[in-house]
């Protein structure tokens, strides 16, 4: 029965099979989001341009706090394109699940970048909003879009800590499902 009619889409059930179908497009899409890491912060600066109309106060903590978001976007983009170059080993090709471990290394990805993001910008808009806005920190940062919970030094000390967590959440998660495609290929045998 080996002829055309029925051994047409071999070729492409052994791509995927063997992880391609998966790995190529997951790193397509940790490229993307390093770039779009990149891009965020210039959109948030041409979206708030009637920040510029206000208080020079208002003014100078907005230009801060992007630098922050600038800094975390560039942090941010530094985590995406290295699990990009690294996605490719997360599933040995020939093994059986392999949607499961790219699965789970984006889900891994995910919460480093998200809980890194997380910490560094609610601390530090927490921290100038708090110190050079003083009580109206908490809703100057609501009014351009950052709603974090806690305010004052309890959000500086929260911001880091819920961060933290997030990561080790994640990364936890990820690890399961990982441990869990370990052991189903390795009993195969």
């Amino acid at each position: 029965m080996e002829n055309k009619f029925f051994g047409f889409v071999k070729p492409y059930l052994s791509f995927i099979d063997q992880g391609h179908f998966f790995r190529q497009p997951f790193s397509w899409l940790y490229g993307l989001l390093a770039i779009l890491n990149l891009i965020f912060p210039l959109y948030i600066l041409f979206s708030k341009t009637d920040i510029f109309k206000g208080p020079f106060k208002f003014v100078l903590v907005f230009l801060l706090i992007w630098v922050v978001i600038a800094f975390a976007g560039w942090i941010g983009f530094q985590i995406w394109w290295d699990r990009m170059m690294k996605i490719a080993a997360s599933a040995a090709t020939g093994a059986e699940f392999v949607a499961t471990p790219i699965f789970s290394h984006f889900i891994q990805t995910l919460g480093e970048w998200f809980g890194t993001l997380f910490a560094i910008v609610g601390f530090g808009g927490a921290l100038i909003s708090m110190i050079l806005v003083g009580d109206d920190g908490y809703s100057f940062l609501r009014l351009i879009g950052l709603r974090f919970p806690g305010r004052g030094w309890l959000g500086i000390l929260l911001m880091p800590i819920i961060g933290y967590l997030i990561v080790i959440f994640t990364r936890f998660l990820a690890e399961q499902f990982r441990a869990l495609a370990a052991i189903a290929n390795n009993t195969k045998k």
